[in-house]
């Protein structure tokens, strides 16, 4: 979405992003640079490398961590190890996935990074493989194993600390395939999975985005836009993937949002809560139109973080 107040963009989609008919884009903290080289902003489309069979044996560089805002002045001038050991504080952990067009370093992200910073949660963030400074062509497969990646790195140094997968936007069918992932590949849950402005599927979200909507009265809309979706593999069935989930899920949507609007976000509401055994594990809340929240401004409500600790039981 463009800065609060402007027509919004599908997805927020802009520079470095998954366009509805090609899906081409961004980068992962997967791919690294030679020794001793910075990690390089790529925003064309690269040859897609092949995917690692074990996500958690690829090299992580240096990865943005916010640490809890009771930790902030402790921090300051830290070396890299000091942040990795820090993840062990048994303050919880948010891997932070944003959504389409852009890097993590976009103002409402950041704006969300401060926020739950300041309510003692850890950040750490990524952006995808063909986003902001990773290199590697996007695809919904690598992006899931960026993901696990990540987690890995962030699970070998957490000890006891949560780790929950926050997914704002198209993060949240990243979410929630990471989580369906490690609990059928590898019998692990996440600790909860929080999806702000989600969608059911990618196709859904397509046919909604305003992008679409001088297309939708022509017959080939569906060949033509969500048809190529399904061609370039990606689906982001989400509301397939939280029917086989069973820890805590809390969906957050903002009643304008012009770009996901928000029946999409109590309809996989109502797909998840169907499908829990334990009912209380799934919340959603909604947030109204008169905070002019939209898609990407959740992140600025000051009750956030009260909202989220609430429905995770934390003080």
């Amino acid at each position: 979405m463009s800065p609060k107040g402007g027509a919004p963009n599908p997805l927020g989609c802009s520079r470095g992003c998954v366009p509805w008919q090609g899906l081409a884009g961004p980068v992962s903290p997967a791919a690294h640079p030679p020794a001793g080289a910075a990690p390089r902003l790529r925003l064309r489309a690269l040859p897609h490398p092949p995917l690692p069979r074990h996500p958690h044996q690829i090299h992580l560089p240096q990865l943005p961590h916010t640490v809890p805002g009771s930790r902030g002045a402790e921090a300051r001038g830290q070396e890299q190890s000091w942040y990795e050991e820090a993840l062990g504080d048994a303050h919880p952990i948010i891997i932070y996935l944003h959504g389409n067009g852009g890097t993590r370093a976009a103002s409402h992200r950041v704006q969300f990074m401060k926020l739950m910073g300041a309510a003692d949660f850890h950040i750490v963030a990524l952006d995808y493989r063909g986003y902001g400074d990773s290199s590697g062509y996007p695809t919904e497969s690598g992006f899931t194993t960026d993901v696990l990646a990540l987690y890995d790195w962030v699970k070998a140094r957490s000890g006891n600390s949560s780790i929950i997968f926050w997914g704002h936007s198209l993060g949240t069918g990243i979410a929630t395939n990471a989580a369906r992932k490690l609990q059928e590949e590898r019998g692990v849950q996440v600790d909860a999975i929080v999806l702000e402005s989600p969608y059911n599927s990618i196709r859904e979200a397509a046919a909604h985005v305003p992008i679409t909507t001088i297309y939708r009265q022509f017959p080939g809309f569906e060949y033509l836009i969500l048809d190529s979706i399904a061609l370039a593999n990606m689906f982001f069935r989400n509301d397939e993937n939280v029917k086989v989930l069973a820890c805590p899920l809390l969906i957050l949507h903002a009643e304008d949002d012009a770009v996901l609007p928000v029946q999409l976000g109590r309809k996989l509401f109502e797909t998840a809560r169907g499908a829990y055994k334990d009912k209380s594990k799934v919340k959603f809340i909604t947030f109204p139109k008169e905070l002019g929240l939209g898609h990407d401004y959740i992140s600025s409500n000051p009750e956030l973080p009260a909202l989220v600790k609430d429905f995770l039981n934390m003080k």
